[in-house]
């Protein structure tokens, strides 16, 4: 389940975080940045049968020597998670991620799997021990029966901030906004051999992990450490890198990471997710923006909205709490954040992405639309379409 399961990103024996050395040119008054990194993680998957493939122990040997040091031991089995290398601009990532795709598929298919980017498990998960780690084995311990649900995976995006003040004012300020993104990056609708209804089924399947979902509102890191220490000493959080909200600090660096998206169907909607995290992170960071303080019990609505109807639907509107299709919202957060796309000369990539997603749907839309052509609209013989080409 990512960093979700508990150890911050990157962290083990297999290399440093991805949120090390987040840092870049000057781009506005105390703002430094804004480098991105993006961690994916991917289901293994058996072509045949469709079930989830305990092989990443086979996966991560074969990958490329160049990538191999880009690789994370997941919770599952059947899970690999990729990172990668801190970038600078938008097409510098989509080269990152296309490279990385590409050889984690290649490697895959060496270990008889296929590579999946999709966000919950759709037919099966035999296999949910989790790998043999030490760490792993005290989140199972500690949280019980939800350390065994079915593996998801997610797409998380890490900013550079000038600050760890910064970072827990983005966090915070970023409440309003994340619905938008968690809809715009719906792509879990099977679960289990069906379709649920939802967009975003690992949203609504994470909702039993505690401490996780929309990040509170904090005034000050020193606000924010309290509280962490609070959830740990009630056995809330195993320990202070429990904190699995959807904005946080970095526990080790000045980074704000995002990880309210699934892990996004094609590297192309990764690079628009992640155009748009860096830019709201941008502008939040010089101003609070005009939504201003969001009741926590408003939020989770809006989020279970996203969750549910993704962006083909209607999204709730946390300025005038009603309903407004999705679409306009995701104008108006574009909107809000043009100048710093414009700064950081992403405009013309969101802008095209966007106009490409509006015409072919979500991820989750994408799913159905295939599986809808396909004779007897067997789940089986989807996955081979949406798995990652070498």
């Amino acid at each position: 389940m990512t960093a979700a399961a508990g150890r911050p990103a990157g962290a083990g024996s297999s290399g440093p975080t991805i949120s090390a050395g987040f840092t870049g040119p000057t781009i506005g008054a105390g703002f430094t940045g804004p480098t991105i990194g993006v961690e994916e993680e991917y289901l293994l998957v058996d072509p045949e049968t469709g079930h989830n493939a305990p092989v990443v122990q086979k996966v991560m040997p074969a990958l490329a020597d160049e990538l191999r040091g880009q690789s994370r031991l997941e919770f599952r089995h059947s899970m690999l998670e990729m990172v990668t290398p801190v970038c600078a601009d938008l097409t510098g990532l989509r080269h990152e991620l296309d490279t990385m795709r590409r050889g984690a598929a290649r490697a895959a298919a060496e270990a008889g799997a296929l590579l999946l980017p999709l966000g919950a498990t759709p037919i099966a998960d035999p296999v949910r021990e989790p790998v043999d780690d030490p760490r792993f084995a005290a989140i199972t311990r500690h949280y019980g029966p939800i350390a065994y649900d079915a593996a998801v995976c997610g797409c998380h995006v890490h900013v550079g901030v000038p600050s760890r003040e910064a970072a827990v004012a983005v966090s915070t300020r970023l409440r309003p906004w994340l619905p938008v993104i968690q809809a715009l990056a719906a792509n879990s609708p099977l679960y289990h051999g069906a379709d649920t209804g939802h967009a975003s089924w690992r949203s609504l399947q994470l909702k039993r992990w505690p401490a996780l979902g929309p990040t509170p509102a904090f005034a000050t890191p020193a606000e924010f450490d309290s509280t962490v220490a609070a959830l740990v000493a009630s056995s809330t959080m195993l320990d202070e890198t429990m904190v699995l909200w959807y904005a946080r600090p970095s526990a080790n660096w000045p980074t704000v990471e995002i990880r309210v998206a699934d892990v996004c169907l094609t590297a192309a909607d990764t690079v628009l997710i992640a155009g748009l995290i860096r830019a709201l992170a941008a502008t939040l960071q010089a101003e609070p923006g005009p939504l201003g303080p969001v009741p926590d019990h408003l939020l989770e609505a809006a989020h279970w909205n996203a969750a549910h109807q993704g962006i083909e639907g209607t999204l709730l509107d946390l300025r005038t709490r009603r309903a407004r299709p999705a679409w306009e919202l995701v104008d108006e957060l574009v909107a809000f954040v043009a100048p710093a796309l414009d700064r950081h000369g992403d405009t013309a990539i969101v802008q095209a992405e966007l106009a490409r997603v509006h015409a072919e749907g979500s991820g989750a839309a994408r799913q159905r639309r295939v599986l809808a052509g396909l004779p007897g609209g067997r789940i089986p013989d989807l996955l081979p379409r949406l798995a990652v080409s070498e």
